[in-house]
Parts: C-alpha cells; structure tokens; sequence
C-alpha cells in the first residue's frame, strides 16, 4: 500500500504581517502620530504625552494581534455590513 504524500508547510510562508508585536500599518501609523505630536507641538509635556501614547498604542495593538493577527481586516469588513438584512423570497421581491 502506498504511503500517504507529506508536503511540508513552512511558517515564513503563513505568517501574519507583524512589526514589532502588532499590525504591520496600524504600528507605523501609531509610530508617525506620535512622532507628529512630539516634534510640532515641542513641548515637555507633549514628550511625556507622546510616550504614553506610545506605549499604550503598542500594549493594544500587541494585545489585538494575540487575538487574532488578522483583527484589523476583520473589523474593517465588519464595518461594511449592514445592520439589518430584510428577508426576500426570491428575485422578484417588490419592495
């Protein structure tokens, strides 16, 4: 009897796209929002603002991506749904 075909799946080949813990677009947004807020409003407060942003922007979305890498694909096609959907018959439905 033959034996069964084992092809090996590789993980560089399914892995989601991730910069430092989180979403790839979502990481580098939040990066150049910060680095927005601290350098044109120059302040010493603006500093400590944006660090703190910072690192809760990165503690959620690295918590968002532990959930689920894709979440942000998810929630966007999420969006686009209806609230409500009437039921119909069939094609020729009159409304």
């Amino acid at each position: 009897m033959a034996e069964l075909r084992q092809i090996p799946i590789y993980r560089a080949l399914n892995r989601p796209n991730l910069l430092m813990g989180g979403d790839r677009e979502l990481v580098l947004v939040t990066i150049l929002s910060t680095v927005f807020l601290i350098v044109l409003l120059a302040s010493w407060y603006t500093v400590v603002i944006g660090i703190v942003v910072w690192f809760f922007g990165m503690w959620g979305l690295r918590w968002m991506a532990k959930a689920d890498p894709l979440m942000r694909n998810l929630y966007l096609r999420h969006i686009k749904y209806s609230q409500h959907y009437d039921a119909k018959s069939g094609p020729f439905v009159r409304t």
